[in-house]
């Protein structure tokens, strides 16, 4: 995808094919492409690794997720690809989008251009508006909702193709995605509306997933430390008991600042 370099240079080029002829041994057609598609879309090679193998891009993938560095797709790999997750590449080992692309102002609006229909606006509302409370409460950034014209964060629900060029995948996939700071697209964030969305731990749970996502519009990537709400994998916490990691605390205060410093 384009997230960690689009719009402001967010997301990394769409894909970068495998040779045809790297094969895993123990591994159907299928399996392959699967794999394809997912280390393309998640790992994609860079400019300056061009010609890692198949064997250990597996690697760097097992690696970011602390798996057994086997290099072969094996049952755990495959589980992992098949969990629920953010649309963004999980590439860097770093806790910023390359250049650290960020606002350089403290005070950003929102927009809610739609809603989905498994919650009441209301409820909506407030998991959007706690979401950014994550952020606001540690860094001197505030967040004003508004209702009509350009924003600087427009969040969106969509399904398919929704005019970005980063179509959604349907249910139980890519979850959402947002670019980071920038013009334009820069900073929206969108929601597959595919996924039954829910206040609660039914389903999707939109407060985190929204908050995730919120971290890259505010130019935070990946976290490759588990339990960090930057992880690109979704898994269930009770909104009531959430915490911000130490992780991305670090991570959002080295573009910001403490809440109670000098932005």
């Amino acid at each position: 995808m384009q997230y960690l370099l689009l719009c402001a240079a967010i997301l990394l080029p769409k894909s970068l094919a495998f040779p045809a002829q790297l094969k895993l041994e123990s591994s159907s057609n299928t399996d392959l492409e699967d794999l394809k598609a997912y280390l393309d879309r998640f790992f994609p090679l860079l400019t300056k690794t061009p010609s890692l193998s198949l064997e250990d891009r597996i690697k760097e993938m097992q690696r970011f997720f602390h798996l057994t560095l086997t290099g072969k797709l094996n049952a755990e790999t495959k589980e992992t690809m098949k969990q629920p997750r953010c649309g963004i590449p999980d590439i860097a080992n770093y806790e910023t989008f390359p250049g650290n692309p960020r606002w350089r102002k403290r005070h950003l609006t929102y927009r809610i251009v739609n809603y989905t229909p498994d919650l009441p606006q209301k409820k909506v509302d407030d998991a959007i508006r706690r979401a950014f409370m994550v952020w606001s409460d540690v860094t001197p950034l505030k967040f004003q909702r508004v209702f009509k014209g350009h924003a600087d964060i427009m969040i969106q629900f969509a399904r398919g193709e929704h005019g970005d060029g980063y179509p959604f995948d349907g249910k139980g996939k890519t979850l959402a995605h947002a670019f980071a700071p920038g013009e334009g697209i820069g900073g929206d964030a969108h929601f597959d509306d595919a996924e039954r969305w829910s206040e609660y731990n039914q389903e999707v749970n939109l407060f985190l997933v929204a908050a995730h996502e919120f971290g890259h519009s505010l130019g935070l990537a990946h976290s490759n430390v588990r339990g960090a709400l930057m992880y690109p994998l979704y898994s269930y916490v009770n909104p009531a008991t959430f915490r911000l990691s130490e992780d991305d605390k670090r991570g959002i205060q080295k573009l910001y600042g403490r809440k109670s410093s000098n932005f």
